[in-house]
């Protein structure tokens, strides 16, 4: 028996992530657009709030429903409740897992502010954000690496790209699965692989029930469920003091790269990350974030929405775009020096696969990207291309040239990068696709014996910021010990040497009494940390407020060089292309002077101690 809803046709979707312009939503929200409405990128630490909404004539919220309306004709009864199946994927190409079900029975009554009667129909609402925040956690990548490659594809038109790439956090995965070929396995495991964890698509599908004639709640099979449409969900918080209109990316400052991305100067797309770098008050005079020659791990983190541009082909396709890449543009005392393109991130999109043939790109990517723009990987790679492309035949890759110029040279100031698209057909037409942002070389030179304080953390757009510390370096070690009482030896008598055989070999080392070497007050325990801090240097305003987050953060990392960090890249240069690696350090902060107005520029002293404790014996 398929059991229908009563008056099915009048059950529509109430709030929701996410509405399009024209649905009952419309005028629920300012009319900036219909991008306010449309847009698909969400922040897990907001409310996700779906509704259903029932509303049968003469039907209020105080309404209780009624077996005595169960039609036997058409097996339709009065809706009871609402199944709320909360499904999530990584990607567009995985199937869907089931989260959790929510069995929502209606809302609490609404009553008129004037004569206090209900809202008309009924109304079943729940929200999911607490569900889905325990799907998102970060991802690093490698330090050297330009990005994320833990699984790679086989070829530029495999769709199974990148999606489990990255040093993910959440649940630590078991290693203990080789494989089921040869006699001890694979030695690479399929098993127990970590999706990468800064993005997960969110899909809430409903279905119903009812009372039957019986009285008894039943699931409304014959009635069609109600899908809502799928989001992109990052580890992100909203600073809702200072954000305007929060990741939308046409009619103000956004962060999903989209269809007319980056087309004004004022209102661009930008990447994930709130340092001030992409902020000027004259295109003159750019604020710049320093970066020094030798570090590896300078990393840019975007989200895209999709790759086409309208009308960036004046022929056959004309959205199609061919290629992406973050154009790097370096600028010496006399004005613009070299301009080329780092695209290491291009391999994880997904184009379309004609006939064997990789052509543009497919229009929704709906993932988070990362590239590597550090000076020193910038200057050690030839995954470069330079400005001039190369001709190609129709449905084939657009190739570019490789570049074989100078990088970043000892006249270079400063560098600005921007990610662009390029049309898949001829003459290939550029569009610029996100803010910029301005990068100075630091040219200062360590002090020996202390080496800077690279920090990277998790900021609070769901990406990787970093930034390095190079004052008053300190270290210091906190001790705390357990001890017991144990009963000590006979020390009244103690053992004649004429007692004994006078045999050397049979005389034990023991004195019988003299032993007080052993006894009293022992520790049985030693818990040591390594404290540490450092000074950054002095900040103006925006700069400090932008550092904050360093506090705020629940991952942080430092980089550092040890023999630990060094013997995965002597045994896998591809997979740990540097022999830093990141440890996870613990701000100890309880209080940050962020704004001095009498002093101007404010000092950082961050104090934080290794995550990982150091190692005593237990006695």
């Amino acid at each position: 028996m398929a059991y229908k809803v009563r008056s099915a046709g009048l059950l529509t979707r109430g709030f929701r992530p996410r509405a399009n312009a024209g649905t009952t939503l419309a005028g629920s929200f300012n009319q900036d657009g219909a991008i306010q409405r449309a847009n698909i990128l969400k922040s897990v630490y907001d409310p996700l709030r779906y509704q259903i909404q029932w509303h049968p004539s003469g039907y209020t919220e105080a309404t209780e429903p009624t077996k005595a309306n169960y039609d036997p004709n058409n097996e339709s009864g009065d809706l009871v409740s609402v199944i709320f199946e909360v499904r999530v994927r990584a990607t567009h190409n995985d199937s869907y897992r089931t989260l959790a079900t929510i069995r929502k029975q209606r809302d609490i009554i609404n009553k008129k502010y004037d004569d206090q009667t209900p809202a008309t129909g009924h109304r079943f609402t729940v929200d999911v954000s607490r569900l889905v925040q325990n799907e998102l956690s970060y991802s690093l990548c490698p330090i050297n690496k330009g990005t994320w490659q833990s699984r790679g594809a086989t070829s530029i038109s495999d769709e199974n790209h990148d999606f489990y790439g990255g040093m993910n956090g959440g649940a630590v995965m078991q290693d203990n699965v080789l494989g089921n070929n040869g006699a001890v396995g694979n030695s690479i495991s399929n098993y127990n692989v970590s999706h990468n964890g800064t993005c997960v698509q969110l899909s809430v599908v409903c279905t119903f029930e009812i009372l039957n004639g019986d009285g008894e709640i039943v699931l409304a099979d014959g009635t069609a469920s109600k899908t809502f449409d799928e989001l992109s969900i990052i580890n992100s918080v909203n600073h809702f003091e200072r954000d305007d209109t929060y990741y939308f990316g046409k009619n103000s400052i956004g962060y999903a790269i989209d269809e007319y991305s980056g087309s004004s100067l004022l209102y661009d797309t930008d990447f994930l990350s709130r340092c001030p770098n992409s902020y000027f008050t004259e295109p003159s005079s750019p604020f710049m974030k320093p970066v020094r020659i030798d570090e590896q791990a300078e990393f840019l983190q975007f989200y895209i929405r999709n790759t086409t541009w309208r009308n960036i082909n004046s022929s056959a396709d004309p959205d199609g775009v061919g290629a992406m890449g973050l154009k790097i543009t370096t600028y010496d005392a006399s004005g613009v020096e070299n301009t080329f393109y780092m695209r290491d991130f291009e391999e994880n999109l997904q184009r379309h696969n004609s006939a064997g043939n990789v052509s543009y790109f497919n229009d929704d990517q709906d993932f988070m990207f990362i590239q590597n723009i550090s000076p020193y990987y910038i200057n050690n790679t030839t995954n470069l291309i330079g400005a001039s492309k190369a001709s190609h035949t129709s449905q084939t890759f657009p190739y570019w040239n490789a570049y074989t110029g100078s990088k970043i040279t000892a006249n270079t100031l400063y560098y600005r990068v921007e990610c662009v698209k390029i049309a898949f057909f001829s003459p290939f037409n550029e569009r610029r696709a996100t803010r910029y942002r301005y990068y100075v070389i630091d040219r200062e030179d360590a002090k020996a014996p202390y080496e800077f304080v690279r920090f990277h953390w998790l900021n609070s757009l769901g990406g990787i910021d970093s930034y390095t510390a190079k004052r008053d370096v300190v270290e210091a070690l906190t001790v705390s010990r357990e001890t017991v009482e144990r009963k000590s030896v006979d020390r009244t008598f103690m053992q004649s040497p004429y007692s004994v055989s006078n045999n050397g070999q049979y005389i034990s080392d023991t004195m019988r009494g003299g032993d007080i070497y052993k006894g009293g007050r022992e520790v049985i325990n030693v818990n040591a940390e390594k404290t540490r801090s450092v000074y950054t240097e002095p900040l103006n305003t925006q700069m400090s407020k932008w550092l904050q987050e360093i506090f705020l953060s629940p991952n942080v990392w430092i980089e550092m060089d040890t023999e630990a960090t060094q013997r995965p890249n002597h045994i896998n240069p591809y997979l740990r292309p540097s022999t830093k690696g990141y440890i996870p350090v613990i701000i100890t902060n309880s209080d940050v002077e962020t704004v001095n107005q009498e002093a101007g520029l404010v000092k950082f002293n961050i104090e934080y101690t290794l995550a990982h404790k150091v190692l005593t014996q237990r006695n």
